[in-house]
């Protein structure tokens, strides 16, 4: 073969390679834009951008051909923003799941008096009570602790078998179906976390309420406090080796539900 015509099909080979890399890295960058822990602030965007390009080229030669290149046409801006998209719904799903953790704190917080104590929180980039954070990172000690990572990127390659690049979406109709149900799980499975401590909580707040209403000279408002606070601490550290099941539950419907948004 003449050097210069292998040239050429060397040079047409790469930049083969290199458009099935950069359509692999829309979706799989958008999901990891959408994750949680991994998609935040916590995280420089130069590192995510870096891991977004070595997941692309991992997976890149396991996945179908790409669409062969046509220049900057409708069909072209409408694959990307399908499969950017696509990465977005995925990666904004487990999101969701993480958030029950979030709402799970909120409500303990309310009960233990500790409502007010709000600090900035880099993992989901606003502000949220302390308790709300160590649910947040209990969700993410037990997500990389069961692989959860590894699932997802089984999942990004299941979804290219089953959505290749510039094929057509299924029906819109099914896939929006998901939303209210992974919602609705988000709050049971939040006020499922919570309930045990927010019991308690209920219980010890009506008792010194009772005992004020009884003996108000002992003034039990005061005591009320720091009792709450002890004893929502006492429950938290127990409820810590509870928890793992429930959570994985939830890291369950969340890949159930991410599933059906490309194979309904």
């Amino acid at each position: 073969m003449d050097p210069a015509t292998a040239m050429v099909i060397d040079g047409q080979q790469a930049f083969g390679m290199i458009g099935a890399i950069m359509w692999a890295m829309l979706r799989t960058g958008a999901m990891l834009m959408a994750m949680p822990l991994i998609g935040t602030r916590a995280l420089p965007m130069r590192i995510r951008v870096l891991m977004a390009g070595t997941l692309a080229m991992a997976i890149a030669p396991l996945l179908p051909p790409p669409p062969a290149g046509s220049g900057i046409d409708a069909a072209t801006v409408l694959g990307v923003a399908r499969e950017l998209a696509l990465g977005v719904a995925m990666g904004f799903g487990l999101r969701l799941i993480f958030e029950a953790g979030a709402l799970a704190g909120e409500l303990v917080s309310l009960g233990m008096g500790l409502a007010f104590a709000q600090m900035t929180d880099p993992l989901r980039g606003t502000s949220s009570g302390v308790v709300a954070q160590w649910f947040y990172i209990a969700f993410g000690l037990l997500f990389f602790a069961s692989d959860g990572h590894l699932a997802m990127i089984s999942l990004l390659v299941h979804s290219y078998q089953a959505l290749p690049v510039a094929a057509a979406w299924p029906d819109p109709t099914a896939m929006l179906g998901v939303v209210p149900e992974l919602f609705s799980m988000v709050l049971r499975g939040g006020v499922t976390l919570a309930l045990p401590v927010m019991v308690a909580m209920l219980a010890t707040n009506l008792a010194f309420g009772v005992l004020a209403r009884a003996a108000p000279a002992l003034n039990p408002i005061q005591l009320g406090l720091p009792v709450a606070l002890l004893l929502g601490l006492f429950l938290l550290a127990n409820l810590a080796t509870e928890v793992a099941t429930p959570i994985l539950n939830l890291f369950q419907v969340a890949f159930g539900a991410a599933t059906r948004v490309f194979a309904p």
